[in-house]
């Protein structure tokens, strides 16, 4: 099978794609080397620095009102801010892939009663929803990466169920019935990996809307809570320093800008590669 290197290849001339590859590696690094990157601890309380500009005494992003250093804070906050995109859509892409495939497959009222619950979440503001949902429970990491992902998934559902409508009836999938297969086996062998290309491509893309997300609940209060740090709490706490201190926002507002960029150009280049239409493709 070529489609792995045409598939790279696709990837490399998609320029743009690329460099969200790159930057989304490059956010991996960094959240993984946190310890050896950041110059101090994250929660280092120096009061005599509070509020010092990038560049002082080492401190490359500068200081906040309690002369915590934001460089080593926005690197340990990082991972934060990946664990909840990553933990967020893996639990929407989970429910959806199920629920997906079961309409697709069996149809019916199983797949009408599915797709009615879908659109009847659907129907609610997904924001306004996680705001109400989290203000009913503590708010912690663990429960906001649950919330965004039971309230994420509907997507998936519906992209997972359109691909096996269409595959369903094919000949590879008849035989496989008429040789004995069980369901299971059937739709874990032979449809689910040819319906992964859009489900790949949504939750690229979804990783990016969970990281936005968290960074608004927190910045809101109702996300990540003290003294873990995210890039959203850490805007949060420069918020009434904008016109003294303006690297307290400045920075992690650029860190979630350029990391929700990248993930959807990389979502954008995947979509396009994975695209069975695409002339060239070579994935047959």
């Amino acid at each position: 099978m070529d489609w792995p290197r045409n598939a790279l290849k696709g990837m490399w001339a998609n320029k743009l794609a690329t460099a969200g590859a790159m930057v989304v590696l490059l956010m991996f690094a960094v959240s993984w080397l946190a310890p050896v990157i950041a110059t101090h601890g994250p929660d280092d309380v120096d009061v005599a620095m509070r509020l010092k500009p990038p560049g002082t005494e080492g401190h490359i992003f500068g200081t906040d009102r309690l002369g915590r250093d934001v460089f080593s804070r926005m690197v340990w906050g990082s991972r934060v801010s990946l664990k909840v995109g990553f933990v967020a859509v893996g639990i929407a892409t989970l429910i959806g892939v199920i629920l997906g495939a079961i309409a697709g497959f069996y149809g019916g009222i199983l797949d009408a009663i599915i797709m009615r619950f879908c659109d009847l979440m659907l129907c609610f503001p997904t924001i306004f929803l996680i705001l109400a949902v989290i203000t009913l429970l503590e708010p912690s990491i663990w429960n906001v990466m649950l919330v965004i992902g039971l309230t994420g998934w509907m997507g998936v559902t519906r992209l997972v169920r359109a691909e096996l409508l269409s595959l369903r009836g094919r000949d590879f999938v008849l035989a496989s019935k008429a040789m004995g297969a069980s369901d299971l086996r059937v739709i874990s062998t032979h449809l689910l990996p040819n319906a992964m290309g859009p489900v790949i491509v949504s939750a690229t893309l979804g990783v990016a809307g969970a990281i936005l997300t968290e960074s608004a609940l927190s910045f809101l209060g109702l996300g990540v809570q003290a003294p873990m740090s995210s890039w959203g709490s850490i805007l949060s706490n420069g918020k009434n320093f904008i016109q003294t201190a303006w690297w307290l926002t400045f920075y992690p507002g650029l860190a979630i800008l350029v990391t929700v960029l990248s993930y959807n150009l990389l979502g954008e280049g995947l979509r396009e590669i994975l695209n069975p239409h695409r002339k060239g493709r070579g994935f047959d």
